[in-house]
């Protein structure tokens, strides 16, 4: 009798993915935040060798950080692209190839351009993988299942990321180089891909629709665009500008200000745990009007702050906020998405994302100007943030009951 690999069908039955093939894409999707929070630890030590030799070291050293933000948000589309027109299993090992080789170069590099040029290709390494990753959870889940899987990818992620900000710092002590070797345990998830994934049974070329987009997946895609931009301007305002309200306070203590960012990590993470129990019992709309105005409150609780104590109360209530944006977004997305444009339904959404991160500093720092002050600015941010919130809840309210707009936009 002929053994049966568990996740290869019998003749004329579908595959059906288990706990091993959400193993592999819960850790390939984590790679996009070890991408940047391994690394900010030695940001000071890259300063302290390359400032006094390289002109604009001030301005170049905290793009080695953001950089891939930006590379990932212009790349996303085109990774989506390949996905779809090449495989996503294929672009996904290749993404994970790049990612280890490209993050591991600056290690060997004497030149603070170089290593931003590296840094951008490895963003783009980066876009492939969370696109290919985000694809194949639609590809292989539907429904209630897939939901979870979309939970359990933006938990994983916060774990992931806080687990090598740590080890980031420590392997730092000696070298800032040290840090940019572990770029190369993605290697060790390269054979289980390929033995484990497989790509999603397509139509033949010559019998498949003409990939295009309609007029309602088309809608869908928009509302999920802007949603997730609007919020990660939101988002990101708290770990780029609490460290220095905290210090306005008068807190200095480099622990106090790693535990303020420590525990807005911990309450996103909480939010994406509440995340399918809130979706389910209250649906997309309202949910999607409680974690904007999560975030708006935490905004003007953040610069409204009078001691320590309730910055962290602001940053809480923000972070459970920002913990429902991408999976409450994503999940209508994936269930409105053919399966022959998916992937590009997803390089749109993943741009988007990384879009909001990047611009979050320079839209404060364009409004603080007018209204004089980044206070003002954040304040500001959060009024029209709950504005926001305010239309979703009408759109929530007109819609009806959670079971008729759960898996709507």
């Amino acid at each position: 009798m002929t053994e049966t690999h568990p996740s290869s069908p019998l003749a004329g039955q579908p595959r059906r993915a288990t706990a091993h093939q959400g193993t592999v894409i819960l850790l390939g999707s984590s790679l996009t935040i070890v991408g940047s929070v391994m690394i900010a630890p030695v940001l000071p030590k890259l300063g302290a060798e390359f400032g006094p030799t390289t002109p604009q070291a001030a301005a170049l050293i905290p793009l080695v950080v953001a950089g891939p933000a930006l590379a990932i948000a212009l790349f996303a589309p085109v990774a989506g692209w390949l996905a779809d027109r090449f495989g996503r299993k294929s672009m996904l090992i290749l993404g994970t190839l790049l990612y280890a080789l490209l993050g591991a170069a600056p290690s060997q590099l004497n030149d603070l351009s170089l290593i931003l040029v590296s840094r951008l290709l490895f963003g783009c390494a980066e876009a492939m993988v969370m696109t290919c990753c985000t694809t194949l959870v639609g590809d292989y889940w539907s429904g209630a299942e897939r939901s979870r899987y979309i939970g359990r990818q933006v938990v994983t992620i916060g774990v992931v990321g806080s687990l090598f900000f740590v080890i980031g710092g420590a392997t730092g002590e000696s070298s800032w180089r040290t840090p940019f070797l572990l770029y190369l345990l993605p290697l060790l998830l390269i054979p289980a891909m390929a033995l484990v994934l497989w790509e999603p049974q397509r139509a033949p070329r010559a019998r498949r629709p003409k990939a295009a987009f309609g007029r309602g997946i088309l809608r869908s895609m928009a509302v999920a665009y802007l949603l997730v931009f609007a919020g990660m301007l939101a988002s990101f305002v708290v770990p780029v500008q609490s460290p220095g309200i905290v210090v306005a306070l008068g807190v200095t203590s480099s622990t106090l200000i790693g535990l303020c960012a420590g525990l807005g990590l911990l309450a996103s993470l909480a939010g994406s745990i509440l995340w399918p129990v809130l979706r389910r019992r209250l649906g997309t709309r309202i949910v999607n009007a409680l974690l904007l105005a999560l975030m708006a409150v935490g905004l003007w609780l953040l610069v409204h702050a009078g001691s320590y104590e309730a910055v962290l109360v602001a940053v809480v209530i923000h972070g459970i906020g920002a913990g429902l944006l991408v999976p409450n977004a994503l999940a209508p997305l994936l269930e409105y998405l053919p399966e022959a444009t998916r992937a590009r339904g997803v390089g749109g959404f993943t741009s988007c994302l990384y879009l909001g991160q990047f611009a979050s500093p320079l839209v404060i720092a364009a409004v603080a100007g007018p209204v004089q002050g980044v206070p003002m600015a954040i304040t500001v941010f959060s009024h029209a943030t709950l504005a926001l919130a305010a239309v979703w809840l009408v759109l929530g309210l007109r819609r009806g009951t959670p079971a008729c707009e759960a898996g709507s936009a």
